[in-house]
């Protein structure tokens, strides 16, 4: 039997995915009293059958207290019990953006500011978050890429790594995306704006990508942009991060940058030590109308 703890930061979306875990026929139970976990643990381990295989738990910052439940975790551990934490956690600003979208109070806020309850847990949580076996971070996850993850982990049973690579592309002109952590300018590039047949295009068609592409900078920058990355990917993840934002840009973000961000994407992809995401994030901005449409 598989038994597994969800837990981490309100908001973070730890409700849905204990609805995904249901959904993948996992047993599921949420806010669970902390002095009775030990308790449920041994029941579904007597109760084990094909029909309760597997069980998740959510435990947060209301259960109870967190240093009762570093207790009662590691007297499970002692006794035996098999179990695995999964801890989800995302961005302050996403979190107080998230609570303003559903005028919701943050549980542990005693001033009802949402800044401050967030402090508060996370600092009440990060004990928890060290001894989790998986940590997901949800800042930029679509709902349908949280239940692919939570399939690879707990269905398919794929290796996990914490750290999760988002590869953006965007436009200068309307800004830097606030969360990247590594920028990339691929103007240098001849442009395909100025090509009649391909400036209704974006990055995304094959006319566009291979015309960039084709270009010997491109492929030397892209061979040496893969090889960075690669470098920094698990020095960046020995130092704590579980989320890391690789940002290309050009002037509109349309043409250069989405096929660069395509490019780095089938490069890095090709193996399963980490997970990558690709998003382009101006694709539709003030995009001109196709010819024949």
């Amino acid at each position: 039997m598989r038994l597994v703890i969800v837990t981490g930061m309100s908001g973070a979306g730890k409700s849905t995915a204990l609805k995904m875990l249901e959904d993948m026929h996992y047993f599921c139970v949420d806010n669970l009293p902390i002095a009775l976990i030990e308790k449920f643990a041994g029941l579904m381990l007597e109760a084990g059958s094909e029909d309760m295989e597997n069980a998740a738990l959510g435990i947060d910052s209301r259960s109870g207290s967190l240093t009762e439940l570093d207790a009662v975790l590691s007297r499970m551990r002692e006794t035996g019990y098999r179990f695995e934490i999964l801890f989800l956690d995302s961005e302050d600003a996403v979190l107080v953006k998230r609570y303003k979208e559903t005028r919701r109070s943050h549980p542990l806020s005693k001033t009802g500011r949402v800044d401050e309850g967030i402090r508060l847990e996370r600092q009440r949580m990060e004990p928890l978050r060290r001894q989790s076996d998986f940590i997901l971070d949800t800042s930029r996850l679509l709902t349908r890429e949280l239940k692919q993850e939570l399939e690879r982990i707990f269905v398919q049973g794929k290796i996990f790594r914490n750290m999760m690579v988002s590869i953006v592309s965007f436009g200068f002109k309307y800004g830097i995306p606030q969360d990247a952590d590594l920028v990339f300018d691929v103007r240098f590039l001849p442009n395909p704006y100025y090509v009649s047949e391909l400036r209704p295009l974006t990055g995304e068609d094959e006319a566009v990508y291979s015309y960039v592409m084709e270009d010997p900078d491109a492929q030397d920058f892209a061979g040496q942009l893969e090889s960075m990355v690669r470098f920094l990917i698990p020095r960046y993840e020995k130092e704590g991060k579980t989320s890391l934002v690789l940002a290309i840009g050009c002037t509109g973000g349309k043409h250069r940058s989405i096929s660069m961000a395509r490019e780095l994407f089938k490069r890095l992809t090709g193996s399963e030590e980490y997970r990558f995401r690709l998003e382009h994030r101006d694709v539709d901005r003030d995009r001109p109308a196709r010819r024949g449409m």
